[in-house]
């Protein structure tokens, strides 16, 4: 049995001493799809005032765009460009523009069953990703290197709740023209799940889109009608597209693949202290990006990019997993409701160890983000130190949690059998249920079971060690490593890539300044 079947019922039945890492997978866990209504932080009203504001700010302050092609494209669509490179927005001209991204985008991955869909009440689940770091309990916090994103791509193909690939930790003993290669090399030969593009400029964007394309196994037209990787621009807040990121927007509308539009706007620094402040801003610039990718190619397939937090006011740091944070996902879903957009929520947490504030921050982000509607979670797993650390011991607490959630949304059967009105009625007054046949059918399947947490009393959890939750996840993710079975990649397909690879290395690799 393949390791990216590790993970199910018969897995995650196994003993805190064995390995987790056998069993069936659970179907359940691949294809996310939330049974519940949003939550909603304010009424149609207020929504509608954010809009409105958002809509003033891009007509009257507007956004400076630094790309000559993207203020040329905006100027044939009719937006105002004056001679600082500034865009300011005709309102429904840019409606307009929204109004031509599709509703639902499917991404196809390589491997069979790994397929996503990003839209409606489906959830695709991400990795974290562009960490510069990298840690574990056995050797502490260190750069990245390419065996550390190798060992991270393997514990992602380990685990069914994650559904894609996010750039994990960069590989920084690999020379940054041919970082790309490399990094897209490790993602499709290790992991079967739909990767992930940098906008590091076109040549790099090309290089890797050209990887996946052979990967896939398609032609150059197949490969632009199909969405099969995702790429996230990010606007400078406040108010600026910078130039590789415009060159990222249009490549990948161009090219037919899923371009996630996401401001970094943190209430009291790059944006205004006031939440709803914080969320005109966001709006706005998120609504410039998208109408960009749709100027270039009517109905690219896009995502609203939500990243709304707060800073520490009394030291400026970025904070996450805060109240500020899951009310602006709350709201953040509402927005991007009101355009008929796929939207992008976070796991994210400020703490600098996978420890207890961890876990809770990474708690309320899921929930801000999971029910406030989102259809795409970036940093589902292996966020640590405000997104500077992929931490291995994050990972695999992240991923209990994911699989809770998982269950979470897994519909419940009402029927007759499950009603259980005979077996109440055999055991009577004052029994238990432990022995009953209606007991015995299901008492393996019945409740989750997991993965990390140690539900044993104290005297047998001392005995074993007195292993905290922490200590647990460092050795989950070095049995998920070593129970690793490699997805089997078409051996043609394979060598095409690493022709490639060789002739791009050959030609000194991409430039990454444009």
């Amino acid at each position: 049995m393949s390791a990216s079947r590790s993970g199910g019922r018969a897995g995650r039945r196994a003993s805190q001493e064995r390995n987790a890492f056998s069993g069936t997978f659970d179907a359940a866990w691949r294809t996310w799809v939330n049974p519940y209504q949003p939550v909603e932080q304010f009424s149609a009203d207020q929504i509608e005032a954010i809009h409105l504001a958002s809509l003033r700010v891009l007509s009257e302050t507007g956004v400076k765009v630094l790309n000559d092609e993207a203020r040329a494209l905006y100027a044939r669509a009719g937006m105002a460009v004056d001679g600082e490179g500034v865009v300011r927005f005709d309102p429904d001209a840019l409606m307009d523009l929204i109004a031509l991204a599709p509703v639902q985008v499917s991404l196809r991955a390589w491997g069979a069953d790994r397929d996503v869909t990003i839209g409606g009440r489906h959830v695709g689940v991400c990795t974290t990703g562009g960490t510069p770091n990298y840690s574990d309990l056995d050797g502490g916090r260190r750069p990245g290197t390419l065996a550390l994103l190798d060992d991270f791509c393997r514990l992602a193909q380990s685990f069914d709740v994650i559904h894609m690939i996010g750039p994990f930790v960069e590989p920084q003993d690999v020379p940054i023209n041919l970082r790309h290669l490399a990094m897209t090399r490790s993602v499709l030969t290790m992991t079967d799940k739909v990767p992930f593009v940098f906008f590091r400029g076109t040549e790099a964007v090309a290089d890797a889109y050209e990887m996946i394309r052979l990967a896939m196994g398609l032609s150059e037209d197949e490969f632009r009608d199909t969405p099969c990787c995702y790429s996230v621009a990010n606007s400078n807040s406040p108010l600026q597209l910078d130039l590789l990121m415009c060159r990222g927007i249009i490549d990948a509308a161009r090219a037919g693949q899923l371009m996630v539009l996401t401001p970094f706007t943190l209430a009291g620094a790059m944006a205004p202290v006031t939440l709803a402040g914080a969320l005109v801003l966001q709006n706005a610039e998120a609504l410039a990006g998208i109408a960009l990718a749709q100027i270039t190619c009517a109905g690219a397939p896009v995502c609203y990019g939500s990243f709304t937090s707060n800073v520490d006011m009394k030291t400026g740091s970025p904070a996450f997993g805060t109240p500020e944070y899951t009310k602006a996902a709350f709201a953040s879903g509402q927005l991007a409701r009101r355009y008929n957009l796929p939207l992008r929520s976070s796991g994210v947490t400020a703490s600098n160890a996978p420890d207890a504030q961890a876990a809770y921050e990474m708690q309320m982000s899921l929930w801000g983000a999971l029910m406030g509607g989102t259809n795409l979670l970036l940093h589902g797993a292996g966020w640590l130190e405000g997104g500077l650390t992929a931490s291995a011991e994050k990972f695999v607490m992240d991923v209990e949690m994911l699989q809770m959630f998982a269950e979470l949304f897994k519909p419940l059967d009402v029927n007759d059998a499950t009603l259980a009105v005979d077996a109440i009625a055999d055991v009577g007054h004052g029994g238990h249920f432990f022995g009953t046949a209606h007991t015995l059918e299901r008492f393996e399947t019945a409740f989750y079971s997991p993965l990390l947490s140690d539900w044993s009393n104290f005297e047998n959890w001392r005995d074993r060690g007195s292993a905290d939750a922490t200590q647990r996840a460092n050795r989950l993710y070095k049995e998920a490593i070593a129970a690793y079975e490699p997805p089997t990649l078409d051996p043609a397909r394979l060598e095409e890539i690493d022709a490639f690879i060789a002739r791009r290395t050959e030609e000194g690799g991409a430039d990454i300044e444009r």
